[in-house]
């Protein structure tokens, strides 16, 4: 503004005709003049404000690390600037400082959950993997990011499942059966990942195998109970109303009616009382006495007089080593019950003329083992896994005739688990079959 009108009080002698030429001359020194004096302020001020930007351009590449210093003088916009930015940065740390903090606890969370979680990104490419889905599905831990989901784990039911979330951002819960988690059933629940679908979903299996096994073994326990229920409930109906029809007066018959009648009556009371004691121990009920120690032998001879009698009936011989005493902890009346329902069967599915022989010993480690070996019809290796099972009965047409209910195997399974042992069965068909118990020692 000042240079404007000196300019022209320079120039003005010269604004004559035929001196325009100087003049443009003196016009042009004093534009350079002006020009040079601009630049030189440009520097300066440029200098002035190159340190403290470069300073905040240090400070913010470095966040959330605050080790280089906000200028504090300067331009009063710097210095502005400057106190924003470090409030900024305490806040910037505060968040990092709270996800360092959470990161690792959910990590470790889920590490530990039973529960299989994968995360998925929108291209179902996997972002997270724990411990337990990894496992489930025998994938190498840990999982790298990145990988597809069919690269993790080749389940078409888990990949539809995802997709759906993706694709409408709403939760999905299915349930089940995945083939190469060994088959076992799952209840799955996917959620997305954020409020956009485009973030990724997650999902969460919980292992349901026992309880579906639970509920299908329920159903056939029902169907079993009804089917071994009708078969004697008919037979005892159909004798009753031929007695009431005539029966009676048919004095070559009624007494045989009769007997049917009871034989029935008899299963349907076995079958009951089976289903009490295993009523009984399902129900996980506290004993009404704390264990005992049992002397062994004297138990084996309580079951032997018990079932003396159906032996002496089929001519079968029963041998017991009185050797070594063993004794073991637990409850006596189910320790009786489980050899009763052994020497049982030992006994009726003999041969006539059979044997049946007993033994108590103690091995390593102070255990006791006690077996019940038979030389009758033997078990099928293939029926071998499932005797243990309710009602399960290699020889239904058999087993009938006899009182079989298919309840006594499951029953001393239960007695000798509950009291910490374990059983074993060895058999060839037709030569028989030898049950071991085993037993640590009181």
């Amino acid at each position: 503004m000042i240079s404007l009108p000196v300019s022209v009080l320079w120039v003005q002698d010269e604004l004559k005709p035929g001196a325009l030429g100087l003049a443009a001359l003196k016009l042009a020194i004093v534009l350079a003049l002006l020009s040079a004096v601009a630049a030189l302020l440009e520097q300066r001020q440029i200098r002035r404000w190159a340190a403290p930007v470069r300073r905040l351009e240090d400070f913010v590449a470095a966040l959330p690390a605050t080790e280089i210093e906000l200028p504090e003088d300067g331009p009063v916009e710097i210095q502005k600037l400057s106190r924003s930015m470090r409030a900024l940065s305490q806040r910037i740390r505060r968040v990092v400082e709270r996800a360092n903090l959470e990161s690792p606890r959910r990590e470790a969370i889920l590490a530990c959950m039973a529960e299989g979680v994968l995360a998925v990104d929108e291209q179902l490419k996997v972002s997270f993997c724990n411990h337990a889905f990894a496992e489930a599905f025998s994938a190498r831990t840990p999982v790298p990011e990145g990988r597809t989901l069919f690269e993790v784990v080749r389940e078409p039911a888990l990949r539809d499942i995802l997709e759906r979330v993706l694709r409408t951002g709403a939760p999905e819960k299915d349930r089940f059966q995945l083939p190469t988690a060994g088959s076992r059933w799952f209840e799955a629940r996917a959620l997305p990942l954020g409020s956009e679908p485009s973030h990724g979903a997650v999902i969460v299996l919980h292992d349901i195998t026992d309880i579906q096994n639970q509920e299908q073994v329920r159903k056939d326990f029902v169907a079993d109970v009804s089917h071994e229920l009708r078969t004697p409930l008919a037979a005892i109906r159909g004798y009753a109303e031929t007695l009431l029809d005539g029966g009676l007066e048919d004095r070559e018959n009624n007494r045989k009616f009769v007997e049917i009648i009871l034989s029935h009556s008899i299963r349907l009371a076995n079958i009951a009382s089976d289903l009490l004691v295993l009523s009984e121990l399902d129900s996980n009920m506290p004993p009404a006495a704390e264990p005992e120690t049992i002397p062994v032998l004297s138990i084996i001879e309580s079951a032997i007089h018990s079932v003396s009698k159906a032996a002496e009936a089929r001519g079968v011989t029963i041998h017991y080593d009185t050797s070594e005493e063993c004794y073991v902890r637990g409850f006596r009346f189910r320790m009786e019950q489980a050899m009763v329902n052994l020497l049982d069967n030992a006994v009726k599915f003999n041969r006539p003329g059979g044997e049946v022989k007993i033994s108590c010993s103690t091995i390593e480690a102070g255990r006791v083992r006690v077996t019940v070996a038979d030389t009758g019809i033997g078990i099928p290796s293939g029926d071998v896994k499932r005797i243990f099972e309710r009602f399960y009965r290699v020889d239904k047409a058999r087993s009938r005739p006899v009182g079989g209910t298919g309840l006594g195997l499951p029953i001393v399974k239960e007695v000798v688990e509950r009291m910490g042992g374990a059983i074993s069965v060895e058999s060839v068909l037709g030569q028989g079959s030898k049950f071991t118990l085993t037993f640590e020692g009181a």
